[in-house]
């Protein structure tokens, strides 16, 4: 962007070990995530992290950003899976993290690797990670429901931590022009009904009796379908279909980006009023001829929305009406301005809203950081502009 200098740590793509006592994985920072999941399968295990971009993503790009993904609701952030770090520091010292032990517990002092996790190669390079990995699941369901409102989206989030909380790995929704991207106009669910929905809910389920699980899943169902008249939806009959549905909610992003530029929003929110921002942007948005679309779909189990705008090419009257109203919106809201895929150069103005959100803890918080970002790279060598400005 400016006179920085890259690394690539693609060459730095061992496996060194994998303890099945801790269930601890070291690995080197240029690790592919699917080649490190590909590695755990063989014995039984799987990465707790999984993202659209696994084929490609580096794990330790992935700590360096505290990558959330699809299954965040089953397993956390990389703040609770990361068992410890190598990190290079600005001045060339090597930090070892808790990389030599597999002690699940060790209380000893302050837990120094957390300062690196999600700060984005600020603070140091990542250049090693132990991770803890999680038994992999044998058995995994898949269903698609259409709903009329987002107030039935979170009726149906409520009745599947009630009906299938113990096995369920992921509850994701799209609006109607989100699935309209992700799935180029087909209808998975086969039945005309669904072409009035106005939401749509991917449910996964993972655990080890495919004939229990398949069970409760489609009790659970029964119950949600019967409950509110109207509600449709269908359950994956094999893992080709399967992987049909998930292709779906997977496609909406690079689906939006095949159409024109997008601006891209990643906020936290409360589940309430979660989805307002996206209802809000399409009417400041109505009039201009430059938008191609206005997406919302997410991870609604944890509560993070990914607000898309699709535009024809770069339009500033676009752009100022979003920027920074959105971010100022969401610190309203007691929101966060990103949930999982960090602040970067884009919203570094942003960390805790815009112009007008007035917080009195922020100043002390970003000054807080700045004696870290000080004191650990005081020649500002380490991704200059990032975060922080």
């Amino acid at each position: 962007m400016h006179d920085e200098i890259v690394l690539g740590l693609s060459k730095m793509n061992a496996v060194e070990s994998f303890d099945r006592n801790s269930l601890v994985l070291k690995a080197q920072a240029g690790c592919v995530l699917q080649d490190l999941d590909d590695y755990l399968a063989e014995r039984g295990f799987a990465m707790p992290i999984d993202l659209g971009a696994k084929g490609s993503c580096q794990i330790g790009g992935n700590v360096s950003t505290n990558a959330g993904g699809l299954r965040y609701v089953r397993y956390g952030s990389l703040k609770d899976t990361v068992h410890g770090l190598e990190v290079v520091t600005a001045n060339g010292d090597v930090l070892n993290l808790k990389m030599d032990t597999s002690l699940r517990k060790d209380n000893t002092g302050y837990d120094l690797k957390q300062l690196f996790i999600g700060a984005e190669g600020t603070l140091g390079v990542i250049t090693r990670v132990a991770i803890r990995a999680v038994p992999r699941p044998r058995s995994r369901q898949i269903a698609l429901l259409a709903v009329s409102s987002f107030d039935d989206v979170r009726e149906t989030l409520y009745a599947a931590r009630e009906g299938v909380g113990e096995i369920l790995s992921a509850i994701e929704f799209m609006d109607a022009e989100a699935y309209r991207f992700g799935s180029s106009g087909r209808a998975p669910l086969n039945n005309d009904d669904d072409d009035d929905a106005a939401f749509y809910v991917l449910i996964e389920t993972s655990g080890a009796n495919a004939t229990h699980d398949r069970e409760k899943l489609e009790a659970f169902l029964e119950t949600w379908m019967t409950s509110t008249p109207g509600r449709n939806g269908v359950v994956a009959q094999d893992s080709a279909q399967a992987d049909q549905l998930w292709g779906i909610r997977e496609n909406v992003g690079p689906a939006c980006s095949n159409v024109g530029l997008v601006y891209k929003y990643d906020l936290s929110l409360p589940l309430d009023s979660m989805y307002d921002i996206v209802e809000i942007a399409r009417e400041r948005l109505a009039t201009m001829p430059s938008v191609k679309g206005v997406v919302g779909y997410g991870h609604v189990g944890d509560q993070n929305l990914h607000l898309n705008v699709v535009v024809d090419g770069h339009d500033p009257e676009v752009l100022g009406a979003l920027e920074p109203f959105v971010f100022d919106w969401t610190t309203r809201q007691c929101g966060s301005v990103s949930a999982e895929h960090g602040v970067g150069l884009c919203k570094s103005d942003y960390l805790f809203g815009g112009d007008d959100d007035g917080g009195s803890t922020d100043a002390a918080q970003v000054a807080i950081m700045r004696t870290l970002k000080d004191s650990l790279d005081p020649r500002g060598i380490l991704n200059p502009y990032k975060v922080l400005g």
